[in-house]
């Protein structure tokens, strides 16, 4: 579909392979006739680095490499748990925690022992998003949002993916991954950073 057609039957191009994500961000962005397609859909994209130091610089990275590749609007995040007891591990390296090609219950079973001896009131952290879209005139939108909470000390819920099990929400009284998909889009970071990006999506798409 041509990126540059009207805005009820925009396509935009989520750069990842993360069917969690693409489900989510449909979600999010279904009331503005957006239809969020992911990498599966273009697969001679190969894998892009994310050399970046900060999740702005990758999400930068992501989105702009796509949109060169498909001529599309293309949307990328990054997003990372960051834990104060680990100065803000792991961060950026959050999918990659426990090793390149880490799954999330490597990750999470790191993350449980790296925090073993850490007292409770000391387990507080955040999810950090950051959500860069790129469109093929060179246009380019930013928006970030967090989500505080504390990590748990053992995981709890089937919804989700990623950290959710571990991250506990101390408002809600549950972690992430027993939210309803509607109330962790009214929570997240991810949530919150796309409100930002759907606030100006209207005067950027012109």
């Amino acid at each position: 579909m041509d990126a540059t057609s009207n805005e009820a039957a925009t396509t935009v191009v989520l750069a990842t392979r993360n069917a969690g994500k693409i489900k989510e961000l449909n979600a999010l962005l279904s009331n503005l006739g957006v239809t969020v397609v992911g990498l599966a859909d273009f697969p001679a994209i190969g894998d892009i680095p994310e050399t970046g130091d900060t999740f702005l610089e990758n999400a930068r990275l992501k989105a702009l490499a796509v949109c060169q590749a498909t001529g599309l609007i293309s949307l990328a995040d990054d997003s990372g748990l960051c834990v104060d007891a680990l100065s803000g591990a792991p961060g950026v390296r959050s999918a990659r925690y426990a090793g390149e090609d880490a799954t999330d219950a490597a990750n999470n079973a790191k993350l449980l022992a790296a925090l073993a001896h850490v007292p409770e009131v000391d387990r507080t952290c955040r999810f950090v998003s950051v959500v860069v879209a790129a469109a093929p005139d060179g246009r380019e939108l930013t928006a970030e949002g967090t989500w505080e909470g504390r990590v748990a000390t053992a995981p709890a819920g089937a919804g989700g993916f990623g950290y959710d099990p571990l991250f506990f929400d101390p408002t809600a009284g549950k972690t992430a991954a027993e939210l309803t998909a509607a109330e962790k889009n009214a929570r997240s970071h991810r949530g919150k950073a796309l409100a930002g990006l759907i606030e100006k999506w209207g005067a950027w798409r012109g």
